[in-house]
């Protein structure tokens, strides 16, 4: 049976016109397809509302008098078809409740995966991006503090990188650079921890999967942090020890 026929039955059997023998293959039908099954529960459900909701009005009196001298003898022939219909009913609500739930926590499931898969992709183009830097090949740099760094990345980005940390003892600001970062360009902020280096990369958060909430985990040896803040979105890393990493990263967000 295809589910163009199982549908025609499903409506059949609502009208109270289904016999025994498709009924039955309707149910064989139904124990196999989600899609129907789905519909069929979908059908139940917009047939009670409209029973509920709809006004009701009481037929004439000779109206009821037609009907019944019209009506078979025995109303248990009429009134067999609907009782195997509804059989193959409460047979099928169990299974296309299951298959909600199914369909619900797969979707969750994937939208997950696929979340795990954004924030892996921005933690391997920190790392690329920052061994790069080591390398020399940035595509603009400068070198000096906050006051030399921040006026120098007017007009070579659309944006105003926010980062107030200019730097101390422990974490003193080399310079800054411009960098390509997936499909845009970022802010590059270089701090010295002794011999480490440390870059912290900005960009516009909108459309990559930066984390609301601080997220660090350990790329190829190399520690790395990543945050999002009012719209832009925050790389650190380095080779560094993770605590340490994150005491940068922590002057870096109290500023």
């Amino acid at each position: 049976m295809d589910c163009s026929r199982a549908r025609e039955l499903n409506l059949n059997g609502l009208r109270g016109r289904l016999s025994s023998e498709p009924a039955a293959e309707l149910r064989e039908h139904l124990a196999t397809c989600v899609s129907c099954r789905a519909h069929v529960e979908a059908e139940r459900v917009l047939s009670e509302v409209l029973e509920a909701r709809l006004p009701q009005h009481a037929a004439p009196l000779a109206l009821k008098r037609r009907l019944a001298a019209s009506w078979p003898t025995s109303t248990r022939a009429a009134t067999a078809p609907r009782r195997i219909w509804r059989s193959a009913q409460a047979a099928a609500r169990p299974m296309a409740a299951a298959a909600s739930v199914v369909l619900v926590i797969g979707g969750a499931t994937a939208f997950f995966v696929q979340q795990r898969s954004d924030l892996r992709q921005l933690e391997s183009e920190t790392v690329n991006d920052h061994v790069r830097m080591l390398g020399g090949a940035p595509l603009a740099q400068v070198t000096g503090g906050l006051h030399e760094v921040k006026p120098w990345f007017g007009g070579k980005l659309d944006f105003a990188p926010a980062v107030r940390f200019a730097g101390n003892d422990d974490f003193p600001l080399q310079g800054g650079a411009v960098e390509p970062f997936l499909d845009r360009r970022a802010a590059v902020f270089v701090y010295k921890r002794r011999l480490h280096a440390a870059s912290l990369f900005v960009v516009q958060g909108d459309g990559l999967a930066f984390p609301a909430s601080l997220r660090t985990g350990t790329v190829r040896g190399f520690s790395v942090a990543l945050w999002k803040d009012g719209g832009q979105g925050y790389a650190l890393v380095s080779d560094l020890n993770l605590p340490e990493l994150l005491q940068l990263q922590g002057e870096i967000a109290s500023r």
